[in-house]
């Protein structure tokens, strides 16, 4: 059939008007690739946010006018814009349904990673979408030459293409500027209401992948270190070493949901009979016990954050010192060396337990990129109790020691890493049921009710993760096989807009122009107990020297685990971990600009060997995220 016969040239302003048609057809082709209903989604957007129809179509509006002026045909422009939107929402789909992530712009530097991957997952690709999204292009380019831009009269050749360029240039132009300064916004982004903010696909579902996707070019990124150079970095990687002089001692930490000492403080009066930290303060003073506090990277939040700076020894808060919020674990995105591998290496069984979710911080990824070779979540745990509605400490204590009892029977050594979920925010009267009694807190502060039950409801949490303690370290005391425990917590409780409880008790937590000491928001107690067989295997009387710990006991917890690891003899066994206690030795506290000397003095400005040990640590832990292949 003779087509031509058919065209009709169309003028610029009717181009145009298809311009802003054919957008809204991509921009609803690309919403119905979405793993969820389109049109509950459009409804939901159109009564409750209308603007975020706008933020979705706007990119793909700016796409298909770009184009539309390099090809001088919309129909064409939409035919590719539609092809490669639509192919990557159907892309962000598949992620979702594999590895319940949404597609986001960073995951374009790791496709020969998903290449690598793609083997071990049984993809059931949408053929029916597929075919739809083709369908919809062949339209569009047969449309396209049925109805192609009228070619003005006068004007020469060069005019035109400078024209056609222009306009080419301008849109990326305006897209790359709406990018950067406005869909980068996370005041915008969190003024969204959402379904489940902590839960991204869900979170994608709710917002549109156009916007979705936009934003999160400005997340996620790392910051290359000042002076990096690739083959220098991996220099350092040199001089690892075997551990058969280590003792064979089991190792489990416990991370505790926001698990402070804040009842330690002299504004509460707490009888030694009533004080809920008893068993931690006790064991504090015990012959089998280290302790001291750890500066986290975050106040009253970021709890992977921090399982991030003790697994890795990395530091969340230099991972792009210029974003305003990090997330360190949405910046794994490969197999990285941490205190999971070193004992994998050596023939421990090692595993991850937490009673939530696993698409939380994205932890199902994370863990197998750490090593873990058992990834325990809330489905996974035995005989499971709730108190309100979190899983118990009490029922992480059981699940480890049930699993630590399974390993023993088997003669593998084990090193486990819980992180527990009761004591979450928020801290409200209902947390634990309609009815249910809280111990009155016992204080000198005068205390407003609110504050009264935010602190009451916290502290009762506080109580079950010392009765936690306790339980552990009763069963492991009556263990012939040598045992160490690393007790700590995540971050300080959040109590109350504008740090209302810290205030009522006269204290400077979280209000750092107030505060003499920069670190208090940031630092929770940290425990490292060993019964008496774990005790005597790593020579615990002696490593209270060895270890060189400053006097006030304060690291950042970037150091907790390569502390361990020396304790327990594995200090040497990797070069990575060997420089980061060198470095404690010299900084036991980094933090945000302010480092803390083994004296106690407190830094802004270092002396240059100490800073170019730091612009190491740096450039080597960005050579690791990004360039490293572990073994």
């Amino acid at each position: 059939m003779d087509l031509k016969r058919f065209r009709r040239p169309v003028g610029p302003v009717l181009s145009l008007l298809f311009v802003f048609v054919l957008s809204g057809a991509v921009t609803l082709l690309v919403l119905w690739m979405h793993p969820v209903s389109t049109k509950a989604m459009l409804l939901n957007m159109l009564r409750l946010q209308p603007h975020l129809l706008v933020l979705n179509y706007l990119p793909i509006f700016l796409l298909v006018l770009a184009f539309a002026f390099l090809f001088r045909n919309a129909f064409y422009s939409a035919a590719l814009v539609g092809f490669v939107t639509a192919g990557m929402s159907i892309a962000n789909r598949l992620k979702i349904q594999i590895r319940d992530e949404p597609l986001v712009p960073r995951d374009f530097g790791l496709l020969k990673e998903a290449a690598d991957a793609a083997g071990s997952y049984d993809l059931h690709l949408p053929w029916t979408l597929i075919a739809c999204v083709v369908f919809f292009s062949l339209v569009c380019v047969v449309l396209g030459y049925l109805l192609p831009t009228r070619r003005r009269e006068s004007g020469t050749s060069v005019r035109v293409w400078l024209v056609r360029l222009g306009g080419f240039a301008a849109s990326w132009a305006v897209l790359a500027c709406a990018v950067t300064f406005g869909y980068s916004s996370t005041d915008l982004y969190n003024s969204f209401a959402v379904s489940n903010p902590y839960y991204l696909p869900g979170v994608c579902n709710d917002l549109g992948f156009p916007y979705f996707f936009c934003y999160h070019f400005s997340t996620y990124q790392l910051a290359k270190p000042e002076g990096f150079d690739r083959q220098t970095a991996e220099s350092w990687e040199t001089g690892d070493q075997t551990a058969e002089d280590a003792p064979e001692v089991n190792v489990i930490f416990v991370m505790n949901e926001a698990f402070s000492d804040l009842t330690n403080y002299d504004v509460f009066t707490y009888s030694e009979e009533d004080d809920p930290l008893k068993t931690f303060n006790a064991l504090c003073e015990s012959e089998n016990a280290l302790s001291g506090h750890i500066v986290v990277p975050g106040f009253a939040g970021g709890t992977a954050n921090t399982e991030f700076d003790v697994l890795t020894g990395m530091q969340t808060n230099a991972l792009n010192p210029a974003a305003t919020s990090a997330s360190a674990f949405r910046c794994v995105n490969r197999d990285l060396d941490s205190v999971f591998r070193l004992f994998t290496d050596e023939g421990y069984h090692t595993t991850f337990l937490h009673p939530g979710d696993a698409w939380f911080y994205n932890r199902e990824n994370v863990y197998q990129w750490l090593g873990a070779q058992d990834i325990l979540f809330a489905e996974d745990f035995q005989d499971s109790q709730s108190k309100g509605r979190w899983v118990t400490d009490e029922t992480v204590a059981r699940n480890l020691i049930d699993r630590y009892e399974d390993s023993m029977a088997a003669g593998t050594p084990v090193m486990d890493y819980a992180v527990t979920i009761q004591n979450h925010m928020s801290y409200t009267a209902d947390k634990y049921g309609e009815g249910y009694v809280f111990p009155p807190v016992e204080t000198d502060a005068t205390l407003s009710e609110e504050a009264s039950t935010l602190l009451s409801v916290y502290i009762e949490g506080v109580r079950d993760a010392d009765a936690m303690l306790k339980t552990l370290t009763d069963y492991f005391d009556q263990r012939s096989e040598p045992v160490v425990l690393v007790f700590f917590g995540d971050h300080l409780p959040y109590l109350g807009d504008d740090r209302l409880v810290y205030r009522e008790l006269g204290l400077p937590i979280g209000d750092e122009s107030g505060a003499e000491d920069p670190f208090c928001a940031y630092e929770t107690p940290f425990l490292i107990w060993c019964n008496d067989a774990g005790a005597e295997a790593v020579d615990l009387s002696a490593a209270r020297e060895s270890l060189e710990l400053p006097e006030s006991g304060r690291i950042s917890a970037c150091f907790l685990g390569a502390t361990v690891l020396e304790l327990t003899g594995r200090g040497d066994v990797s070069p990575w971990f060997s420089f980061l206690n060198q470095l404690r030795r010299e900084l036991p506290v980094v933090q945000n600009g302010r480092y803390e000397t083994l004296d106690g003095t407190v830094l802004t400005e270092l002396p240059q060997e100490l800073s170019q040990q730091v612009d190491q640590w740096r450039q080597w832990s960005y050579y690791k995220l990004k360039y490293k292949t572990v073994e």
